[in-house]
């Protein structure tokens, strides 16, 4: 059974700039590939939109930026300006371990904010929801910070 793997995410274009030029530089280098830095030659709003779609592919990967490098991602336009991703390092080991089959993405921009909507095909969860919740609730139980709550049994199935 095939699933499917969402992320999305908005920044602000300014807060971008801000750091762009405090340290633009450290940030082009940290953050993108060369072929994006060339790409996006120092324009702001396509750098903060690759970045709002960087962190989108990290969400749908379901890691944030945890075990993935900024730069195990790269989003460019194919010869018609459609945005493409390619994975590298972590983010490709991630892709291989949760089975993704195909990533989509759409970048966009305003003046105050860039946005990206990122869609995978996924050949299966990683783990089935009542695990996931199963787990969570376990662990929000050893830190104190649940008491009762009904057993997954008695809950509606997942739609």
């Amino acid at each position: 059974m095939s699933t499917h793997a969402i992320g999305i995410d908005l920044i602000e274009i300014d807060r971008v700039r801000r750091v762009f030029q405090k340290h633009p530089i450290r940030f082009i280098n940290r953050v993108y590939t060369p072929a994006e830095a060339a790409f996006c030659r120092g324009r702001v709003p396509e750098l903060a939109a690759r970045f709002s779609g960087k962190e989108a592919v990290m969400k749908a990967l379901g890691t944030g930026a945890r075990s993935v490098a900024w730069r195990d991602i790269e989003i460019l336009p194919d010869k018609r300006g459609k945005p493409l991703v390619y994975l590298y390092g972590g983010a490709k080991q991630r892709s291989d371990i949760i089975g993704l089959e195909a990533i989509d993405i759409t970048l966009t921009h305003l003046d105050s904010f860039a946005m990206a909507a990122v869609v995978c095909t996924q050949k299966q969860r990683e783990e089935p929801p009542e695990i996931s919740r199963k787990n969570l609730i376990e662990r929000l139980k050893s830190r104190g910070l649940l008491a009762n709550i009904p057993d997954i049994e008695q809950l509606p199935e997942e739609i």
